[in-house]
């Protein structure tokens, strides 16, 4: 059973041009068979191109949602003839995979294009992660030749249509075989696929339009991000074709462990250890927060493994720093293995008072007894 086209590009059935289009280029660069190796990845490549062919036309894309596949393939399918429909397979496999990542069955076209977007990974420390802030990042990308204004071609001068293509960055070839004619389109190799060319290039960016620069920005961590945060800044991506808008830059967020500190969702984890006097007889104590020292109090009878609670002490709710998370504290009693002469004989005593009998030595069986 054939896989639903939109299934294939993981877009929703009612994608936009736009959308359909990112999800081709995302994939068609992850399967390229010049790209991936993997066992099945030149099949997964071309059955790609094969949704983005039906998907990118409206005229067959409303065929297929109205009849699904029998109405965008096969005699009769809506195509122009049978051997338009042959030429799409053949084109998908002998096209010597022209002009790169998914270019030999999209369509070109001369005018503006959208510059790429670009990853940067952060790594942040744990209360920047709680607190935000703002931070300086490097980053490299493509940016529009001053000079030339992106025309790549020296000032003064203008790019001029290709006469091999006609403007189009595409050429045709008509091959006839007993399944009848067959059209293979090959990325123009006089212009490249650009439709334009350039016959006296800047020198400042040797007639590509844009220079690589290295440049420093500042941008604001929303408080409260965790491991994968998404952060997407406008028009810091690659810059543009002739005179397309430059891509986004996405900067994924990661934490760093802390010794003390633990995360649980927009709460805060630690532990404090106290003796087991301190327990038993209750006290103040000062404890680490992410906001600094806080006192706490513990409760006289304080068994090990409690949890004591710090309210509005955790992490900021991303998107609403006001709201808060806790500080969840687990109290550890820390009973010594070894006491001096004058600590047995006190504790033995109050064993004594309690009327311990239990046999375990006196020490022993008290503390036992007090931290069941």
């Amino acid at each position: 059973m054939a896989r639903d086209y939109y299934e294939i590009l993981g877009v929703s059935r009612d994608a936009d041009k736009e959308e359909i289009k990112q999800a081709y280029r995302r994939l068609a660069r992850k399967y390229h068979p010049d790209v991936n190796k993997e066992p099945g990845a030149e099949e997964r490549f071309k059955e790609i191109n094969h949704a983005y062919e039906v998907l990118s036309e409206p005229e067959i894309r409303e065929r297929y949602n109205r009849f699904g596949e029998a109405g965008v393939s096969g005699a009769g399918a809506g195509y122009q003839d049978v051997s338009e429909g042959f030429a799409d397979i053949f084109e998908s496999i002998f096209s010597g995979f022209a002009g790169g990542m998914g270019g030999q069955t999209q369509r070109r076209r001369s005018g503006p294009v959208r510059g790429d977007d670009l990853r940067l990974d952060l790594k942040l420390d744990f209360r920047e992660a709680v607190f935000g802030g703002e931070k300086e990042i490097r980053i490299s990308h493509l940016e529009t030749c001053d000079i030339c204004s992106g025309s790549g071609a020296k000032p003064g001068t203008r790019p001029r249509t290709c006469s091999t293509c006609s403007g189009s960055g595409q050429v045709r070839r008509v091959t006839r075989t007993p399944f009848g004619s067959f059209t293979q389109v090959s990325t123009c190799p006089t212009c490249n696929g650009t439709g334009m060319v350039i016959e006296d290039k800047c020198e400042a960016c040797d007639g590509k339009g844009t220079n690589q620069i290295t440049k420093k920005l500042k941008i604001t961590i929303p408080a409260g991000v965790d491991n994968g945060t998404r952060l997407r800044i406008s028009q810091e991506g690659d810059a543009g074709q002739r005179g397309g808008p430059p891509g986004d830059l996405y900067v994924y967020l990661f934490v760093n462990e802390d010794e003390e500190f633990h995360r649980d969702g927009i709460n805060i984890l630690s532990e404090i250890k106290v003796s087991y006097l301190q327990a038993i007889l209750g006290c103040r104590l000062e404890v680490d927060t992410v906001d600094g020292p806080v006192e706490l109090i513990i409760p006289p009878g304080t068994q090990p493994n409690t949890v004591m609670k710090l309210e509005n002490r955790g992490v900021p709710r991303l998107g609403n720093p006001v709201s808060r998370g806790d500080h969840l504290l687990t109290v550890l009693i820390d009973i010594p293995t070894k006491v001096t002469p004058e600590e047995r004989e006190l504790l033995e005593k109050l064993a004594k008072i309690k009327g311990d009998r239990t046999g375990k030595g006196g020490l022993e069986g008290f503390l036992g007894n007090l931290f069941k």
